[in-house]
């Protein structure tokens, strides 16, 4: 008896008589047939704006090995420098730079987000596809008019209307890049690195200047795997993950080269353009792994200083970093956050990540603990005689300085930079210095009604040059480590000599303008006559 092959395409039709069933199992069997090889992507074909796109996902693998960074189109190659993996901008490239340069400071923190988040997620890329033709005027795919009988992207629909189908990304010598997402190109790869090498160095924004500054110059995978409790087989299944990828032509029939290079160099703008980030109010507001930010909006909608009541206007900015002169809010989300922060960063030192690298969140019971540490803190601040006004007053009245119109009080509190400074000098003085704040406060409520806090603009005010830029006629954010020491200092908590020295020399600094320095007393005088307050 003769055996015959099995046709799969008969076997089909044979063992599903459902049409819908079996046009899905047709469909697979060819998607199958051309997926399997290898060397087709399948994409979805859009257009917006007049430009031709194809969206897929690749893995992060593919993506490392085949993308590059768009300071590498031979476009701009004469101006490429190797070490930076930069452009150098000068009068013939400034026009034609197409990418932001790269820093290579953020590779360490975008591979270690990869590595030790489980709910990592990166943004699609958008890549333009390029062929060796394009660079090459005499070119048989540039016509005689100098415009392109091709695109640099070969696409085979598989419907009709063209709409999906099969990118062909095997053509010889095609070459990607990185329109937009060249950081993200940057983390992958360094996390190929990683796995190969086992570590990975550290560098600063520029490449070839290795970070020394960092406790660790390398990044290192038993290191990543004993402090974030994740396994080698975790770290080796990564490069399989996949990563949203667009794809656009470098020259689409029917252009010039010169148009070509403004077109894709207009999309990068708009990307950019469009893309604003987040303020650092709204990212306080969304953050769900930094512990300083859950706390922030947890007292922000919950202590009764500060919490949303109907009888009255609200008191927390939830955007801005700044509260207006006139505005009836008493501090923002911001504020709350970076007191948070500089609070009970004193007890929890280790919930503070390196600059660049996204939180861990804490453990619940921390959180709840944490919780509790600034709720106490926020009751003791109520009890200021300042902020038991406000039943009474408007902020504007008591923000305002005495100069301004419908002048105020110019109380430092009602102020988000003095707010910080005060509570950032009170988490020293609780976890450090080991005061107690029922004893903090029994000296801070006397200073307030004796109008400590009050008139910051008067020369006779402690926070005079400090916090207040009598120049500018304005609040001087730069003041604010300065005014957080001298709130130690007046509460005791400073005991040895040198820094009062220091101090005093400091305070003096802050009281000299122009070369004449200002004593309490309003009077031009030499900066060593300046001296400290006395102590609470």
């Amino acid at each position: 008896m003769i055996s015959r092959k099995s046709d799969p395409i008969s076997d089909i039709f044979n063992q599903y008589t459902d049409l819908e069933e079996r046009n899905k199992r047709l469909l697979s069997l060819i998607l199958d047939q051309y997926l399997n090889s290898g060397k087709m992507l399948p994409v979805e074909k859009t257009e917006m704006g007049g430009t031709e796109a194809y969206v897929g996902s690749i893995t992060l693998e593919w993506f490392a090995s085949n993308i590059d960074f768009a300071s590498h189109l031979d476009l701009l190659h004469h101006k490429y420098n190797p070490q930076t993996d930069n452009i150098e901008i000068d009068a013939d490239s400034i026009d034609e730079i197409q990418q932001r340069p790269l820093d290579w400071s953020r590779q360490a923190a975008l591979v270690q987000y990869l590595a030790s988040r489980k709910h990592h997620k990166f943004p699609p890329v958008l890549v333009v596809v390029s062929q060796p033709w394009v660079d090459n005027p005499q070119a048989t795919e540039w016509d005689s008019h100098g415009k392109a009988t091709k695109s640099t992207i070969e696409f085979t629909p598989l419907d009709s209307e063209g709409k999906l189908g099969l990118l062909n990304l095997t053509v010889e010598n095609i070459t990607i890049h990185a329109l937009d997402g060249q950081h993200r190109l940057m983390g992958v790869q360094g996390l190929m690195e990683l796995l190969k090498n086992k570590k990975l160095k550290r560098y600063k924004k520029d490449k070839n200047k290795e970070d020394k500054t960092s406790t660790e110059s390398f990044i290192t995978i038993d290191n990543l795997i004993d402090q974030f409790n994740i396994s080698h087989d975790y770290i080796k299944s990564l490069p399989q993950e996949k990563i949203g990828i667009e794809f656009i032509s470098a020259v689409v029939a029917g252009e010039t080269r010169e148009g070509a290079r403004r077109r894709v160099r207009s999309i990068f703008v708009h990307v950019n353009l469009m893309a604003t980030p987040l303020t650092k109010g709204q990212l306080t507001q969304l953050d769900e792994d930094d512990g300083f930010s859950i706390i922030a909006r947890k007292i922000a909608v919950t202590h009764p200083l500060l919490e949303q009541k109907e009888a009255r206007k609200p008191r927390v900015n939830w955007n801005s970093a700044t509260v207006a002169t006139n505005s009836t809010v008493l501090t923002t989300l911001q504020a709350i956050k970076e007191m948070s922060e500089r609070y009970l960063g004193q007890k929890f030192p280790h919930w503070k990540q390196e600059k660049g690298l996204i939180s861990m969140r804490p453990e619940d019971e921390e959180l709840t603990e944490g919780i509790a540490e600034f709720h106490q803190l926020f009751d003791y601040l109520a009890s200021l005689s300042s902020y038991k006004v406000l039943e009474e007053e408007t902020t504007p009245a008591l923000r305002k300085f005495s100069f301004e119109k419908d002048g105020g009080e110019g109380n430092m509190l009602f102020r988000p930079v003095g707010q910080v400074a005060l509570v950032q000098a009170l988490g020293i003085l609780v976890f450090k210095k080991g005061l107690s704040l029922e004893k903090i406060f029994k000296k801070l409520r006397k200073f307030d009604k004796q109008g400590g806090f009050s008139n910051i603009e008067l020369p006779n005010s402690l926070w005079y040059g400090v916090l207040y830029d009598p120049n500018r006629k304005r609040i001087s954010v730069a003041g604010k480590d300065l005014a957080a020491k001298l709130v130690i200092y007046i509460l005791g908590g400073m005991k040895d000599g040198m820094e009062h020295a220091e101090l005093r020399r400091c305070l003096a600094k802050a009281r000299t303008f122009e070369n004449q320095t200002i004593s309490f007393e309003g009077k031009i005088v030499e900066p060593k006559d300046v001296g400290l307050p006395e102590i609470l």
